[in-house]
């Protein structure tokens, strides 16, 4: 099959590129707009840019035409939480997910407690096992073919990591298997990290010798 996205629809586009960008990390984003009110949204369109600097980026699109919460409150406050999303976290992150109006609070809507963080001022899903605080460093926006943004790309550097003392060795092992992470698949799906493997990096072929 051979398909051209640009004579797809929206929806159409949207669930083939999904379906085959598969597994996806969840980027469960904490923030807070000006007049300090919490919102706590999942987004697929996520993943890690560099460790120096300690980059994230996240995709954020439209609600009607306007942009989502969490796209205003970066905007406005120019901070933000992301809360790593673990199997037993699943129901309360698709809770989350629920369309509302800004003063809705989807923390306690997903029967989540509020944790403070250290650097940036929204809070921190309690229950995570692991949470990465980050300051805004730029909005990039997704021109279409028609001169609108209906998403934009946010960078934001990482300021501060948590991770819970039971996964953490000292300087930088992380127990992957008790994190648990959910991945995003298409639609309505998710996927659990199960069987692990290692495979050790190549060894650089022997230079060449150069016949005189």
């Amino acid at each position: 099959m051979e398909i051209d996205p640009a004579t797809l629809g929206p929806r159409e586009r949207h669930l083939l590129l999904t379906a085959l960008v598969v597994p996806r990390p969840i980027g469960w984003i904490s923030s807070l707009d000006v007049e300090g009110r919490a919102n706590l949204a999942p987004y697929s369109f996520f993943n890690l840019v560099a460790s120096t600097p300690p980059t994230l980026i996240v995709s954020v699109g439209q609600r009607a035409g306007q942009p989502k919460d969490t796209l205003a409150n970066a905007r406005a406050t120019g901070e933000l939480v992301v809360n790593v999303v673990s199997e037993a976290l699943a129901e309360a992150m698709n809770a989350s997910s629920v369309e509302s109006d800004p003063e809705h609070d989807e923390f306690v809507f997903a029967g989540v407690a509020k944790a403070p963080s250290v650097v940036v001022r929204p809070p921190r899903v309690a229950a995570a096992h692991a949470h990465l605080e980050a300051r805004l460093t730029q909005i990039v926006p997704l021109v279409d073919d028609d001169g609108q943004a209906r998403n934009h790309v946010l960078f934001a550097r990482i300021v501060h990591v948590h991770v819970a003392d039971a996964l953490f060795t000292p300087p930088h092992r992380v127990d992957v298997a008790a994190l648990a992470p959910l991945a995003r698949l298409a639609g309505t799906e998710y996927g659990r990290l199960r069987e692990l493997f290692s495979l050790p990096r190549p060894t650089p072929p022997a230079a060449q010798q150069v016949d005189d």
